[in-house]
């Protein structure tokens, strides 16, 4: 499971070949016990993650809309290592 990005104690993975169970492009954010996918619009699929780790989540989500989308057409149609993706400053 490749992380993409961390920042602030979040962790963001996005795992190769994944749009089968969420049917949309996502992340997985990680942050203390806490766990979520989430989509590239803000929305929570699945799992839980507290509001103020939420908020930041989709401030670099909005951020980095382009550099998510070309991640995830490699994370979904390609054998290329999935790219790295700064964090919030």
């Amino acid at each position: 499971m490749p992380s993409i990005s961390e920042f602030y104690g979040i962790k963001i993975y996005m795992y190769r070949k994944d749009n089968e169970r969420h049917f949309t492009p996502h992340i997985h954010a990680f942050y203390a016990e806490f766990q979520a996918a989430i989509d590239f619009d803000g929305k929570i699929l699945g799992g839980k993650i507290p509001k103020t780790a939420h908020k930041l989540i989709r401030k670099w989500l909005l951020e980095n809309r382009s550099s998510l989308n070309y991640a995830w057409d490699i994370a979904t149609k390609s054998t290329e290592s999935i790219p790295k993706i700064k964090g919030l400053d």
